[in-house]
């Protein structure tokens, strides 16, 4: 390569790091744009608890069951200029069925947020149980030696035993030696 060719070589390389951004490790990547919104799934998941919770209640069941009554009576007695819905109730059925098609995933969500707490309690509470076996074993063990311990150390009722059986041994040698007489000089004798 001729001296001349090299230095435009040079100048593109330089001109393609300029347009090209360099990667940086050491700082995070720019967030993409996304298509979709985004959500916090944990309200979300609040939110559709809220709603099992209700759709699972007496007051819901009183309600629908409410609904679906006036809407048939409305439909069957009112003048035909003010019906809606026609005798086979395709608008109801269409309704009932997307109230369903919601309430269902609905539920399941929030069951396996049910699920998921449980086994998170279920995993804490076999932790406790093995920390309390293990403290019951630790305090057994110690109260065996305490005991074991305790078999070696002269106790009070221990003392007072010995005490009478010295006693009632001193009693028997005065039974058996009686007091002596004072003594006498024993020169005579000799």
């Amino acid at each position: 390569m001729a001296p001349g060719e090299r230095a435009q070589e040079r100048e593109r390389e330089r001109e393609r790091e300029r347009t090209v951004p360099r990667i940086r490790l050491d700082q995070p990547r720019m967030r993409r744009q996304r298509l979709l919104p985004e959500y916090d799934p944990e309200a979300f998941g609040r939110i559709s608890e809220r709603i099992a919770r209700f759709l699972g209640t007496g007051r819901f069941l009183v309600w629908m069951t409410l609904t679906v009554v006036v809407w048939v009576l409305w439909n069957v007695f009112a003048p035909p200029s003010l019906r809606f819905d026609e005798y086979p109730f395709i608008f109801l059925t269409l309704a009932l069925s997307l109230q369903a098609s919601y309430a269902a995933p609905l539920i399941l969500l929030a069951q396996n947020r049910q699920d998921d707490r449980d086994r998170v309690n279920l995993e804490q509470d076999r932790k406790q149980n093995e920390r309390s076996i293990a403290d019951t074993e630790y305090l057994t063990r110690e109260i065996a030696s305490l005991r074991m311990g305790l078999g070696e150390v002269a106790t009070r009722d221990w003392i007072r035993s010995e005490f009478d059986d010295l006693l009632k041994e001193i009693d028997d040698r005065r039974v058996l030696f009686p007091a002596e007489q004072p003594a006498r000089s024993d020169e005579a004798d000799r």
